[in-house]
């Protein structure tokens, strides 16, 4: 009886071992507002109105730019991406790509209002913004009276929480090691035939977006060469598929880069 009970132990401890290895392959960071299931089912690839998107690991810190929308009672009391009732007097908001419970800092560059919501939901599915606010968000933002605004959007923290400042280095670290595999995702601008045209588009590019690289890349697709202009220095899909949106650039392809030149 001894003997069994010892090995009902070992059981239970083996199974919970695998079941926080599968956890932290999934990349899950535990949160008591979305379920691992649920976490697991919203950083799948989507598609929206004949638009595909990428879900994708982000590090503390991350910046965006772009237009902030804001929803509320026609929404009030459904369900959101995360399985939670949307309730719009909370600070919460819905962005496409990033995880849910993502901490973040909404500010309106146009009147220097501020406010800290949490990722709960998918969307705005319109070309251009980049995040969609509660109604209690939005009304600190001002988005109330404005509609719509410009907004900077920084990543704080995950899980629901933020991240004091010495954590916010090691999640970082470990952002960054995570999207290692990732770094030869870029965004492809041009494809020319002649070198001479593709390197006017290179400067023309390296000029207009300077946060990222703009470099050439040479292929020889069954004799015929090609010359590819890439934005490069995404860390991760979702970034580049963000940046995409956020440009309109929606000739632009996102491809992934061996070796370089430019």
């Amino acid at each position: 009886m001894k003997n069994s009970y010892f090995i009902y132990v070992i059981i239970g401890m083996a199974l919970l071992t695998l079941l926080g290895c599968s956890q932290r392959g999934m990349g899950l960071i535990q949160s008591k507002y979305t379920s691992p299931a649920r976490h697991k089912a919203t950083m799948k690839p989507y598609q929206v109105k004949g638009k595909r998107y990428y879900p994708g690991n982000i590090s503390v810190g991350h910046v965006e730019y772009g237009i902030s929308s804001w929803y509320g009672p026609d929404f009030h009391g459904k369900y959101t991406s995360n399985g939670e009732v949307y309730n719009m007097h909370a600070r919460t908001a819905a962005h496409k790509t990033w995880p849910m419970d993502t901490i973040a800092r909404v500010t309106n560059i146009e009147n220097g209002k501020s406010t800290v919501v949490r990722i709960n939901d998918r969307g705005p599915f319109v070309s251009g913004r980049i995040i969609d606010c509660s109604y209690a968000a939005g009304k600190a933002l001002g988005l109330d009276k404005m509609g719509i605004a410009k907004v900077k959007v920084k990543v704080l923290g995950f899980a629901g929480k933020k991240h004091p400042a010495k954590k916010r280095s090691k999640v970082k670290k470990v952002e960054r090691k995570s999207v290692v595999k990732l770094s030869n995702v870029a965004v492809q601008v041009g494809a020319f035939s002649h070198y001479q045209r593709a390197n006017k588009y290179q400067d023309i590019y390296a000029k207009k977006y300077p946060r990222y690289r703009s470099v050439i890349q040479r292929l020889n697709q069954r004799g015929i060469i090609l010359y590819r202009v890439l934005l490069v220095g995404f860390v991760s899909k979702s970034e580049a598929q963000a940046f995409k949106e956020r440009n309109d650039l929606y000739g632009a392809a996102i491809v992934t880069h061996t070796s370089m030149q430019g």
